[in-house]
């Protein structure tokens, strides 16, 4: 038993960093507190790869955005604070002077009310978003009106952890 121990620790200590070490999540809840969403994060070329699913939500596109503070208080969530944009850009991909590193495509839920999605958010590490805020809106983002998108109320948060 100790050498199969030891074998082990040996295999672990000469393999490179594990994949886990560079993934972070986020549980997104809608105001009363129920999970609606969960978000895996991980370190992709050109930027964070992100990965949500969703259920409970009203069918439509939703804008998706990450914020750039770590607080998720309801009912609003606007402890949120604004878009994630260390760059200072307009919103909206497009927007000729956008977008905020924290634009994100639609997420599109079904009639059933589940939807998901798989999107890079580019030009960023996940060290740079760990600790701030994933939401959900309740309308589209038209991908030009700054400085929202005008994608409407907030309808569910999840600060994004390691």
């Amino acid at each position: 038993m100790r050498r199969l121990l030891a074998a082990m620790l040996g295999l672990l200590a000469s393999t490179p960093a594990l994949a886990w070490a560079d993934t972070a999540r986020a549980e997104l809840k809608d105001a009363q507190g129920t999970i609606v969403a969960t978000a895996t994060l991980t370190d992709a070329n050109g930027g964070v790869r992100i990965a949500l699913r969703a259920s409970g939500l009203k069918p439509g596109a939703h804008g998706l955005h990450i914020h750039a503070v770590g607080v998720c208080a309801p009912p609003a969530f606007t402890s949120a604070g604004g878009h994630f944009n260390p760059q200072n850009k307009k919103h909206g991909h497009k927007n000729p002077e956008g977008a905020h590193a924290g634009d994100l495509p639609n997420l599109t839920v079904g009639a059933d009310g589940t939807g998901s999605i798989e999107t890079p958010a580019a030009g960023v590490a996940l060290k740079d978003v760990a600790g701030l805020a994933l939401v959900i809106h309740a309308d589209p983002d038209d991908e030009t009106t700054d400085p929202t998108g005008n994608s409407g109320a907030r309808v569910a948060c999840g600060v994004i952890t390691k």
